[in-house]
């Protein structure tokens, strides 16, 4: 209901939506203009070819955009614990975290998700790639599962939140961050890096191992085979994680004192 009421605050002005999701659109897109740019000098990334760059970096950039669409307004809750008016939603009957992510729901975030989409389906077209059931498949479930694990870091990140008011940045490093990484290819990063996206931080599993699959190129980090069709699994785990996170959070919050 909080969302459907910014929503419709925002196609009040649906001119002024028009313009502010092309604009989210286009200034994301700028992100990909760099692999163009790069790729107008060189074949190839790592040994991996334009196609399959754009694979990776659409199915992250639509994961990424799905989170964003419906978890960003996490990212203030720094100022709700921080000026008090977290206590006006413990006081509502309904699910603290759901109040936090529909508060100004942002509708222009559309315009990420249809970037990292284009992309994606730019990629999936020029990639050349031997199509099974299970490969068609495992496409969706990896841009679903990719959005749930990114959604999930956005909630431990805003659970931190509650002892650290001013550390949204750290949160950032995670997911802004982890969006542009997974965008490029995994053979161009130190070992130690992609191991700590694999093992520590799970965010190999947003698209490296499942397109890794798709692409019939081996996974990383001596990853077997079998990794690339854990992604419902880790996210589920990784959601896990983030509620514990955020009901602890939640029991310790004691508001101003004022």
């Amino acid at each position: 209901m909080v969302a459907g009421m910014w929503m419709r605050s925002t196609m009040t002005y649906r001119s002024s939506f028009a313009m502010t999701l092309f604009a989210s659109f286009a200034v994301t897109f700028f992100d990909f203009v760099v692999i163009l740019l790069m790729f107008g000098q060189v074949d190839g990334l790592g040994g991996f070819s334009f196609g399959e760059v754009a694979f990776l970096y659409g199915a992250t950039g639509t994961s990424f955009g799905l989170a964003d669409l419906t978890m960003g307004s996490l990212q203030r809750m720094g100022g709700r614990v921080r000026d008090g008016t977290l206590d006006t939603l413990l006081v509502r009957p309904a699910p603290v975290l759901a109040q936090v992510a529909a508060d100004r729901f942002a509708l222009r975030r559309l315009g990420r998700v249809a970037q990292g989409l284009f992309v994606l389906v730019w990629g999936l077209a020029l990639v050349d790639v031997e199509w099974t059931a299970v490969k068609v498949l495992l496409v969706p479930v990896m841009v679903v599962s990719g959005a749930v694990l990114f959604s999930a870091l956005m909630v431990l990140g805003a659970s931190l939140l509650f002892w650290a008011q001013d550390a949204s940045e750290v949160t950032n490093a995670f997911t802004y961050g982890g969006n542009t990484l997974l965008g490029y290819p995994p053979t161009i990063f130190a070992k130690e890096l992609v191991r700590g996206v694999v093992y520590v931080v799970p965010l190999a599993f947003v698209n490296w191992l499942p397109a890794l699959y798709v692409l019939g190129r081996p996974l990383p980090a001596g990853v077997p085979v079998w990794a690339a069709f854990l992604s419902p699994l880790v996210a589920a785990g990784c959601c896990a994680v983030a509620g514990a996170a955020w009901r602890k959070g939640l029991r310790s919050y004691r508001s101003t004192g004022s």
